[in-house]
């Protein structure tokens, strides 16, 4: 039995995504992204009150970029992963932790925009910082994949994924303007059937209620 715990637009959504590029049978338990997390229930899944948790062979897995390697060594036969001793194993974990260098901007800037409602306790100084810091993970990506389709010169694997759906969350904040072999990678991986299975459903909860946040301009 495979369960994730997950909640739309959040981390989680990456390894939903994983899990179904691996072509698993599993069942998702949709959570709502709020203090829910911190209650005993789901605390005794993941001690840290985040998403995700994934229930799995009687074990419970938390912390996405270990979910995505632990996956990868279970299910070698979907090709991923890269295993130790692989040429390309390194690069395969750089990018996949480097997602969590992107996912840490985007929720500075989801703090900012999303969660706080009070306009006093907004920092424009901060988002602007952020989507910066955005802009230089970027630049890294579009470096990366210079010659390539993928981030790995071997094919698709879980770093596209992992960094894939970081760069999802990144586009509410910071657009991929200025950066085509970036832009053009994006495109080939959100074509895939995986990635259009772990969208939110159609009127479903979101994280984000817009596309798109601009950098934000205190009144007056």
């Amino acid at each position: 039995m495979i369960r994730l715990h997950h909640a739309p637009q959040t981390r989680s959504m990456r390894t939903l995504w994983l899990l179904h590029e691996l072509g698993l049978e599993f069942e998702t338990v949709v959570r709502p992204f709020d203090s829910s997390l911190r209650e005993p229930d789901y605390l005794a899944l993941n001690p840290a009150g985040r998403l995700p948790a994934l229930e799995i062979g009687g074990e419970v897995l938390w912390e996405s970029g270990a979910i995505t390697e632990l996956l990868c060594e279970r299910f070698p036969e979907a090709g991923l992963g890269r295993g130790p001793g692989d040429p390309e194993r390194a690069e395969w974990l750089i990018w996949v932790h480097f997602a969590e260098t992107i996912s840490q901007h985007v929720g500075t800037l989801t703090q900012q925009h999303v969660m706080l409602y009070d306009d006093a306790m907004r920092s424009p100084v901060v988002m602007k910082l952020e989507a910066k810091r955005l802009g230089k993970c970027y630049e890294a990506v579009e470096q990366g994949l210079a010659g390539r389709d993928y981030l790995l010169a071997g094919g698709f694997s879980a770093a596209d994924i992992s960094v894939g759906q970081a760069v999802y969350m990144a586009r509410h904040f910071a657009g991929l303007d200025g950066f085509p072999e970036m832009a053009a990678w994006y495109g080939r991986i959100t074509a895939r059937p995986g990635f259009r299975a772990a969208l939110p459903s159609e009127g479903g909860e979101r994280l984000y209620d817009r596309d798109f946040y601009p950098a934000w301009e205190p009144s007056g």
